[in-house]
């Protein structure tokens, strides 16, 4: 497929298995359409307009599948198998914008204070510290670690304003994994991620996922919680220009704060994960 590169071999999400029925749902990976289904037997089924069947995955909630032939195994997350967690399943939300520029803003710390006004961050609190990124190469993921910053509400279970805890993971081209300060559990981690599918090289459906020590907030409210933070976040991704995510490091000006993003478009370009990126000034 022109332009896919490697990412034709990945994993996506493609919908909510507590969702699908034996009804045909009908949706696209990367540019083709694909019909995503239950069986008889309760499984799920992906296949392609032409009716080839595609692998299949379920896992966090979701049904995972790919064109090509993904040579490794779905990334784990550990947390999703750790007794006393909820599980919330936030739904979808459409973006029009590269599925890579969805994965760099949520990794981006600095807009908490500008985007998530009085929620994730606040003026004047709006210094990004120090903090450290690598490429780890037996895991062959990025990681973001010993990020700190001031947040009104960091979740919906916070009670106050408190300096939270971040660390953020890339085990894939278009995912990310989010652990924060649990507010309940300082002990703990609070788990967010971003699974993001390619319908196109400019449109995106994005699936949030939490794995959180709550036992009390209603699931509902966690659920619209998370969905606002990221609709907060579709209006700044869908003017953003280029609407592809530059490879090329002169396309753009980084910061000190821009550290996770600089890593990770290198871990995308070493890889050959192109789909949704752009690798010249046009």
């Amino acid at each position: 497929m022109t332009g896919a590169g490697a990412m034709i071999d990945e994993w996506y999400p493609v919908g909510l298995f507590s969702q699908l029925t034996e009804e045909v749902s009908k949706t696209a990976l990367m540019g083709k359409p694909i019909e995503v289904t239950r069986t008889a037997d309760g499984a799920a089924q992906v296949r392609s307009s032409g009716g080839r069947a595609l692998p299949v995955r379920v896992r966090y909630g979701h049904v995972w599948s790919s064109l090509g032939n993904p040579f490794k195994e779905l990334f784990a997350i550990p947390e999703a198998d750790q007794p006393g967690r909820r599980f919330v399943d936030v739904g979808v939300v459409r973006v029009r914008c590269s599925p890579l520029r969805a994965v760099e803003n949520f990794l981006d710390i600095a807009h908490f204070p500008f985007v998530h006004t009085d929620i994730l961050g606040a003026e004047p609190h709006t210094e990004v510290e120090s903090y450290k990124v690598e490429i780890r190469e037996k895991e062959d993921e990025v990681w973001a670690t010993q990020v700190k910053f001031y947040q009104p509400q960091a979740a919906k279970s916070a009670t106050g304003g408190i300096t939270t805890e971040y660390m953020y993971r890339v085990p894939a081209p278009t995912c990310s994994v989010l652990y924060k300060t649990c507010p309940p559990r300082p002990k703990e981690w609070d788990v967010i991620t971003l699974f993001v599918q390619p319908l196109a090289e400019d449109l995106c459906d994005v699936w949030p996922w939490m794995a959180l020590f709550d036992d009390v907030t209603p699931m509902t409210d966690l659920i619209h919680f998370q969905q606002m933070i990221f609709l907060q976040d579709r209006s700044i991704l869908e003017n953003q220009i280029p609407a592809l995510l530059p490879l090329d490091p002169g396309m753009e000006i980084p910061t000190r704060a821009d550290m996770t993003s600089i890593a990770y478009r290198r871990w995308l370009k070493r890889h050959n994960y192109l789909y949704g990126a752009q690798l010249v000034a046009q």
